[in-house]
């Protein structure tokens, strides 16, 4: 990577790159990772944590291009925290565990001047896993509902503001409703993110038996016709 960055007889695409235009690209290639590791694929999950490696050695090299910080600061940093959040492992704490874990990230967080609750929350994640990780902050200082059937109430009430919605607040109040359900998948313990994920691929699935059972003719099918397919797809897949 130092080679392809080099100004002189580097590659001119890698030179002209920025933390910016290489980000979309690390998430990508963090989101193939995911799909090998869902496919059962380990060949392709060999390769796609390399183009994921990658990602992390060039925002390293364009960091030690301006001054900022080396590839070996960045392993070093990532050591220093495993090691700081296991003291049962590396220092001398008795027991440990996820709750201890999470204990020493709110500590983390509270040493960091003027943080609010919510700071720290990647602006980058995808929006259902942001919204789930700014609801457990909230919930961490009381700001939830005991059980479920606030978020589910709060479902109806979301969908009847859409009812009322003008063509200006439809977007805010579908943002609404998409926040209210990953409350309710939180509260009983679903991972939203996962689970949309997980229904795309089984859409996918069934979309493209239907496509295989009609052939050239499913284009041209009326909706009817395509619903009954989709429905004995649906039966066979289970």
């Amino acid at each position: 990577m130092k080679r392809l960055r080099d100004p002189d007889t580097g590659c001119e695409w890698d030179v002209a790159q920025s933390f910016e235009t290489i980000a979309p690209y690390t998430i990508e290639e963090a989101y193939e990772v995911a799909d090998a590791i869902a496919r059962d694929d380990l060949a392709d999950l060999k390769d796609e944590l390399g183009d994921l490696l990658l990602q992390v050695v060039f925002h390293a090299q364009i960091a030690e291009d301006n001054g900022q910080f080396t590839f070996a600061d960045v392993v070093t940093a990532i050591c220093d925290k495993m090691e700081r959040r296991h003291p049962h492992i590396f220092g001398d704490v008795a027991e440990g565990g996820h709750h201890l874990w999470e204990q020493i990230k709110a500590e983390e967080r509270q040493a960091k001047a003027a943080d609010g609750t919510l700071d720290g929350v990647a602006l980058g994640l995808p929006a259902l896993l942001r919204a789930e990780k700014l609801q457990n902050r909230a919930a961490r200082v009381g700001f939830d509902w005991p059980d479920t059937a606030g978020p589910r109430a709060k479902i109806d009430e979301e969908l009847a503001e859409i009812a009322d919605a003008t063509p200006e607040t439809l977007e805010e109040e579908f943002g609404d409703l998409l926040f209210a359900v990953v409350n309710f998948a939180r509260h009983h313990g679903i991972d939203a993110e996962r689970a949309l994920r997980n229904g795309n691929r089984k859409f996918e699935r069934r979309f493209r038996a239907m496509e295989q059972q009609a052939g050239d003719a499913f284009a041209a099918l009326d909706l009817a016709a395509k619903e009954d397919l989709w429905q004995a797809v649906k039966h066979r897949d289970g």
